[in-house]
């Protein structure tokens, strides 16, 4: 495998679960309370667990051949002051934001991505093999939403 191939894989399975318009990616969920994505090609699944909606933590692994190769953890969501109203609409900016996730390093999206009153950030150390970082997104200069995330390849 190589990094090469795995990058290409990444940036098409965040593109076609969480980041994705609709649910196809969804399925039955091994840890009771979560929900689950997952994305197949060839000898490659990603699979996506989180717990949690407003708050969340989760994980992603992706397999080669059923072993473990590639994860990242990440762990946040909205801020508590965000009104119930808008919620729906952060959430789906920050899908848009994913879908821009950039090949060179599919973490999670790109290092800024602006629409309307929204602003996402993402500010990310590191590379594929090993990398963490933060994301947030503004609306109208007010902090709405935060996350972390750390990851890397797997010995």
């Amino acid at each position: 495998m190589t990094e090469s191939t795995l990058r290409q894989f990444l940036v098409e399975a965040k593109r076609s679960t969480y980041a994705a318009l609709g649910d196809d990616a969804t399925v039955r969920a091994l840890l009771p309370g979560s929900k689950q994505l997952e994305y197949r090609q060839s000898e490659f699944l990603y699979r996506d667990v989180y717990v949690g909606m407003f708050y969340f933590i989760g994980q992603e692994i992706v397999y080669r051949r059923d072993v473990p190769v590639w994860s990242m953890s990440y762990g946040g969501g909205l801020a508590p002051a965000v009104p119930t109203e808008q919620r729906k609409n952060i959430y789906a900016f920050l899908r848009q934001a994913l879908r821009q996730v950039p090949s060179d390093r599919p973490c999670r999206g790109p290092n800024s991505f602006e629409q309307g009153e929204f602003s996402y950030r993402n500010d990310c150390s590191g590379m594929i093999e090993r990398f963490h970082g933060v994301e947030r997104i503004t609306a109208a200069a007010v902090p709405v939403y935060e996350l972390r995330y750390a990851g890397g390849l797997l010995a």
